[in-house]
């Protein structure tokens, strides 16, 4: 009876199925129908392509997936193997590969680059990293380091300090130690303008190797040849040319004293070694019993 009923109904009262299913629908029909005959292996490639998507899934359910897709990626040509570093002259290398945190197994791919810049960027010589990907397999490195000024002395401290008076990182000796040594309290701040001035006096400039904050009032410049100078409170530039003044036209500075000081503003005093001092002393002695002879033969 139903089946006479839909015999008897005209082709516009069948259902009419949307264009986009029609193309599936007569390929499941003719499947049915033996018209395709699915291909050798087509039930394994199924397979494996269920247990992969499964296995995707559970990853990026248990947040794994990154490790999934480094694992991978690492295996088939994309490991880091290779890492140029550019820049580095304070930094040691193995301090940077530290902060990159590789294994033989990384993958370039995967490596977050942002994360790995920040961590290079922390180390002490360090003021800015770019972290670069080279395909297939190379991480470039650039480094541009801070730039040393001087070694700040605490007590039994020493600190390598930028011109901005920031500590960098402990003294650890090397090709560092030629670099001027500052002491005292509120050095590094005032150390780089008076650094400024002595290097505009030729007498002085490349001698000075250290510099003592007095008092945080004042300076003592100790010199290459171990001479002590004692700079006023005020009127430094005025100190320093009248200093330069005396050793150009008598050679103070390569005599034989221990001390200039120049803290009053119309006299020199010069502390002498203790070798000049006797010398002197002899020389004193010996005008004064030579002035007691000629006086005696009167």
């Amino acid at each position: 009876m139903v089946e006479g009923r839909l015999a008897g109904l005209s082709p516009l009262a069948r259902p009419v199925l949307p264009r986009w299913l029609r193309r599936p629908l007569r390929v499941f029909s003719r499947l049915g129908e033996g018209a395709y005959t699915a291909p050798r292996f087509a039930a394994t490639i199924l397979s494996v392509a269920l247990l992969s998507s499964s296995a995707t899934y559970g990853a990026y359910i248990g947040g794994q997936l990154d490790d999934f897709v480094q694992g991978v990626t690492a295996r088939t040509g994309f490991a880091v193997d290779q890492i140029r570093v550019v820049g580095n002259q304070h930094t040691s290398e193995i301090d940077i590969l530290d902060r990159l945190d590789l294994n033989g197994w990384t993958a370039l791919v995967g490596l977050d680059v942002i994360d790995a810049r920040e961590r290079i960027s922390a180390l002490p010589w360090v003021q800015h990293a770019t972290v670069r990907k080279v395909y297939p397999n190379t991480l470039e490195v650039r480094i541009d380091e801070r730039e040393p000024f001087a070694i700040w002395q605490q007590g039994q401290s020493l600190s390598v300090i930028e011109k901005s008076g920031r500590v960098i990182a402990p003294f650890t000796g090397g090709r560092l130690a030629a670099l001027p040594l500052i002491v005292g309290v509120g050095a590094p701040e005032n150390a780089p303008s008076l650094v400024a001035r002595i290097e505009q006096v030729p007498e002085l400039a490349g001698r000075v190797k250290g510099y003592v904050r007095i008092g945080e009032r004042r300076w003592d410049l100790y010199l290459d040849n171990g001479v002590k100078v004692k700079l006023p409170e005020l009127d430094i530039d005025a100190a320093l040319e009248r200093l330069a003044r005396m050793d150009r036209e008598q050679g103070l500075l390569g005599r034989d004293i221990v001390a200039v000081d120049l803290r009053i503003s119309d006299r020199v005093a010069l502390e002498l070694s203790p070798d000049a001092s006797s010398a002197r002393l002899a020389a004193l002695k010996g005008a004064k019993g030579g002035a007691r002879k000629a006086g005696s033969s009167i």
